[in-house]
């Protein structure tokens, strides 16, 4: 046999042996993508399953600049919706997530009547208190109509726990503001553990999440 010869064979050899290593690679890498983890289910948050629609959103709002925002972001999701794919509101199903400094709009103007200045960060210098939910407020009752077109809201309920405390103040009864506040909350809306958690258990049931500031 000639060096020539033998030389092809080796090459041929190490050729077919980078191809097998890239294959075992590939395979390998492949294994590893995949998970056999599942998230467990939860009572609470069934509710998340049995909502209808062939798109599923959530919109995370953490400021109190992000819930205007958040309500034109689910307006574009329903606009967008039907005049680019022809669906209509209940072919989609939306959550809007209010926690951290935006938690104090998912209560109704009952609340904000009495503790306005607790829910939505202090007023401008020399301004007034809000009398009532200003992202709901008449003619728009921009909360209301999201409510009304489908749209589910949940309240974080560790950040409500921390505006009852400030409004009851030292040696106040926080339980019965917590009580009253949960008794007058926006339509459609619920008070979850914690808004982050939230956020968390939707993505598990599918939900796309978009931040709304």
């Amino acid at each position: 046999m000639t060096n020539d010869t033998m030389q092809r064979r080796g090459l041929l050899a190490a050729l077919g042996g980078a191809v097998g290593a890239l294959v075992v690679g590939t395979r390998r890498v492949a294994a590893q993508a995949t998970s056999a983890f599942q998230p467990a289910r939860h009572e609470q948050d069934a509710w998340l399953d049995k909502m209808p629609g062939k798109h599923r959103f959530v919109l995370d709002v953490t400021s109190p600049g992000g819930v205007p925002d958040a309500i034109r972001f689910a307006g574009n999701i329903f606009e967008g919706s039907k005049t680019g794919y022809g669906l209509e509101d209940k072919d989609l199903a939306m959550v809007i997530v209010l926690r951290h400094s935006a938690t104090g709009f998912g209560y109704s103007d009952a609340i904000w009547a009495k503790h306005g200045a607790m829910l939505g960060g202090a007023p401008a210098a020399g301004a007034e208190a809000p009398k009532g939910n200003p992202q709901n407020a008449a003619p728009r009752n921009a909360l209301d109509a999201l409510a009304k077109r489908g749209v589910q809201f949940m309240v974080c309920g560790t950040a409500s726990r921390g505006i009852s405390r400030r409004i009851a103040g030292q040696g106040g009864d926080a339980e019965a503001v917590y009580k009253e506040m949960v008794a007058n909350m926006i339509p459609s809306s619920r008070i979850v553990a914690a808004g982050v958690i939230g956020v968390t258990r939707a993505q598990e049931y599918g939900f796309n999440v978009i931040h709304a500031g």
